[in-house]
């Protein structure tokens, strides 16, 4: 574990010391501002539902397709263009730790990001406004553990290129998928299962099997009947740690593969 501190706190201080970080700091920031604003107008003043809004609408998702993305391209991509990743990898350091310590970096410095939607409600309270503390912090969790998942999974799709661009674009098609599988789930079964079943009831069944499978993968609906109503559910949480912890490990792994080949 000692190793893995030591790697994020590398990561965390190469970060803050890049101007492209302090660039999406202030660009998240006024973005984060500008949806709670829009949010607070549209719920007639509503701290709360203009705070989960902000939290876990439509700009937040859009957030976690390009910023882990971006941070994972220079966690693992950019460092193997430059040669430093080999360094780190026949460092007397476990993969695992390399893997963990970007890890932490990454998702904390989105932590951080996040943060700017409870400076605002901190704001909207001093002058009045009445949050629901508990429901925000459960969903300011909530983004914790999202972000922590597709950092994870933007983590191992940059392990599959020393190019940095392509890199992101990878790692951006892979978060893409993975919210938008149960729409593609349910599109293509439509057209499957008439092909293996003649009769209705094993369509229906076919239909039941691939949407519990999918239920079980789909992230923005595990987010939204939690954390987006306030709610800080167990099994949710170990939904969102169980994922990130199967694409670390797999990052981990292919990292593994990349150490033999130095």
């Amino acid at each position: 574990m000692s190793g893995a501190i030591v790697v994020a706190r590398r990561e965390l201080s190469g970060l803050f010391t890049a101007p492209f970080t302090w660039i999406l700091l202030v660009v998240v920031a006024l973005m984060q501002g500008l949806v709670f604003n829009l949010f607070l107008a549209a719920s007639g003043g509503s701290v709360t539902d203009s705070l989960q809004g902000a939290m876990s609408g439509p700009m937040f998702w859009t957030w976690l397709v390009f910023l882990p993305s971006l941070l994972a391209m220079r966690l693992i991509a950019e460092e193997s263009r430059s040669g430093t990743l080999e360094y780190l990898l026949t460092a007397p350091v476990s993969d695992a730790a390399v893997v963990t310590g970007k890890f932490i970096a990454a998702t904390a410095f989105l932590a951080l990001l996040w943060t700017t939607s409870l400076c605002y409600a901190g704001a909207m309270a001093a002058v009045g406004g009445r949050p629901d503390w508990p429901a925000a912090i459960a969903t300011y969790l909530g983004t914790v553990l999202a972000s922590g998942l597709f950092v994870a999974l933007g983590l191992l799709a940059s392990t599959f290129t020393s190019t940095p661009l392509l890199a992101a674009f990878l790692a951006m098609v892979a978060c893409v998928l993975w919210l938008a599988l149960p729409t593609l789930a349910n599109e293509a079964v439509g057209y499957v299962a008439p092909l293996i079943a003649a009769e209705e009831p094993g369509r229906a069944a076919i239909r039941d099997a691939v949407r519990s499978v999918v239920d079980n993968m789909d992230a923005a609906a595990h987010f939204q009947r939690s954390f987006r109503v306030g709610v800080l559910d167990s099994a949710e949480v170990v939904f969102f740690l169980t994922w990130t912890a199967l694409f670390l490990f797999m990052t981990a792994r292919s990292l593994e593969a990349r150490r033999w080949r130095v």
